[in-house]
């Protein structure tokens, strides 16, 4: 079976190529399930029920969150209702939502899907490691494809989790930093490991916001409003090949579309 973790999308230009390429990006990949970290899609920070549900009209299956996930309050009760978005695990055990969820690919299988934050240059949260195996601890033993999306910022603590997990999920791959690292492998005991899967919205920007504003606040400190930037639309993601029986990655391979490939992929859906 074939997962595709799309990483970072920023604010409405990263949600209008995800609108322009999925579905054709599903057709010609074959994907049978479709993750997504929406954590910044509104505004750039955090998400709300209307997007939650523009991004699964687009075609996303599950979406994890980070440490965004409650900028906006208003995303709560969707977060306690629907069934295929999760927020960080490590989160305090009464924070609205849940930290790993269940769910069925096209193909038939049932894939679980955690979510965690790392804790370098983080907000201070639970250790990840206990909260992962707490949340496999309650799967059914029956369910052999994982995906982890770990949301931290150092490679140091994307790494300590991969080797921690090797050979108990299908993937472990990194979000957060909004930059795609060259590092995809597959793990000595069948997991797949990538420090960041990269960001999907605007690649002339710094981390997705207009460049002018960060300079200046960098130069002089004085606060701007970091602004979504909106040139050069890119989707960034990671696509992983796993056995369906034994729950192991085959293949790991970087996914990157731009503008001129969303308007194919979209011309490939209408031939269709």
């Amino acid at each position: 079976m074939r997962l595709l973790l799309i990483g970072d999308i920023v604010g409405k230009p990263g949600r209008q190529i995800v609108g322009q390429a999925m579905h054709g990006l599903r057709q010609e990949e074959q994907l049978d399930l479709v993750v997504a970290n929406a954590e910044n899609a509104a505004g750039g920070s955090g998400l709300t029920p209307a997007i939650y549900r523009e991004l699964i009209h687009a075609g996303v299956d599950v979406i994890t969150l980070g440490d965004h996930a409650f900028r906006r309050r208003e995303i709560f009760s969707t977060l306690d209702v629907e069934s295929n978005i999760v927020r960080p695990a490590n989160y305090p055990i009464d924070a609205p939502g849940k930290g790993a969820i269940t769910t069925w690919a096209s193909n038939g299988s049932t894939v679980a899907v955690i979510t965690c934050l790392g804790r370098v240059f983080m907000p201070p949260v639970d250790c990840f490691l206990q909260a992962v195996d707490r949340e496999l601890s309650r799967l059914s033993s029956n369910i052999r494809v994982i995906l982890v999306d770990f949301h931290a910022e150092a490679t140091s603590d994307k790494q300590v989790l991969g080797r921690y997990l090797d050979g108990r999920v299908s993937a472990v791959l990194g979000t957060h930093t909004h930059v795609a690292t060259a590092d995809g492998r597959i793990l000595p005991k069948g997991t797949a490991f990538q420090c960041d899967v990269g960001m999907t919205g605007p690649h002339e920007s710094i981390l997705g916001r207009r460049i002018d504003r960060v300079l200046e606040t960098t130069r002089t400190f004085r606060p701007t409003s970091f602004d979504v930037a909106t040139e050069d639309l890119r989707l960034q993601g990671t696509l992983v090949e796993v056995d369906a029986e034994t729950g192991r990655a085959t293949a790991i391979r970087r996914i990157e579309v731009d503008q001129a490939a969303a308007e194919r992929l979209r011309g490939l859906v209408r031939r269709s």
